[in-house]
């Protein structure tokens, strides 16, 4: 029986071609989406739903109403959260392509999903280029202790930093050594020139910039002793990058309880 998917953001840059990729995938069928600018529409208008026959709800709670298995959440910061609460309430899984959650947010899904047991997988970013980016600035936090995140994303972008640098600088937080960089409560000058400190055991600095031109880019910058190592990923224009580890996460969501974050947790 294929894999039931409800899809939230379906209107969405990345939604419409996960609209796609579900439709010509064997395993996986969509029978449920949340658009708010489609909802009440002809749903031919909404990413070719109505040539699936799916209906388009203008929120979750309507959409739920048609039993599925997985949600997938492509939506807005302030939406996110509480799509999740809903879905885990109602016995999906969920995967969360969504940015803009923080460490408090993703600690409240976890309690939630061990409850409902059900699974979560969460990423900032589910392309493979980016999660490649991750696993080697991981390893290279091992050996060379000091390391800051560079955010780039265009001038419209709602929040700060991106779910991908936000999440890259909190593992990194969890395995580097103490910087030798003075502490920036220790500068002159304008501290805030120095970006904003996330993670709980080491925290690391994080610079994001929002300008036109930029998709999303994030780059790792670790400096040592007369030599530096950079580790950078670069989105294109398409929503293809996301496609394929969105997807991954759907089929896999389900074999775990709990909070899972980054497509390297389900990858073999």
């Amino acid at each position: 029986m294929p894999l039931r998917i409800t899809l939230a953001g379906s209107t969405g840059w990345v939604g419409r071609a996960l609209v796609a990729a579900i439709a010509a995938a064997d395993d996986l069928t969509l029978v449920g989406a949340v658009g708010r600018s489609a909802a009440g529409q002809d749903a031919g208008e909404a990413a070719g739903l109505s040539r699936l026959g799916v209906p388009v709800s203008a929120t979750l709670e309507e959409a739920l109403a048609v039993p599925s298995d997985v949600v997938i959440d492509y939506t807005k910061p302030g939406a996110v959260k509480a799509h999740a609460l809903t879905a885990l309430t109602q016995g999906r899984h969920v995967v969360i392509g969504t940015s803009g959650l923080s460490a408090e947010d993703y600690a409240e899904l976890d309690r939630y999903a061990l409850a409902a047991e059900r699974g979560v997988l969460a990423a900032g970013n589910f392309s493979i280029t980016a999660t490649l980016l991750r696993r080697f600035a991981l390893e290279a936090a091992r050996y060379v202790p000091d390391v800051e995140v560079i955010d780039y994303a265009s001038a419209k972008k709602p929040d700060t930093p991106s779910g991908t640098a936000r999440e890259l600088a909190e593992l990194l937080s969890e395995v580097r050594q103490p910087a030798t960089s003075k502490a920036v409560e220790e500068l002159a000058g304008v501290q805030e020139t120095r970006g904003g400190a996330l993670g709980a055991r080491e925290p690391v600095q994080v610079h994001s910039l929002r300008m036109p031109s930029f998709v999303l880019s994030c780059e790792a910058v670790f400096g040592a002793d007369n030599e530096r190592l950079v580790i950078r990923h670069d989105a294109g224009s398409s929503a293809a990058p996301y496609v394929a580890g969105t997807l991954l996460a759907a089929r896999r969501v389900s074999s775990f309880i709990g909070l899972k974050r980054g497509l390297d947790a389900v990858m073999d």
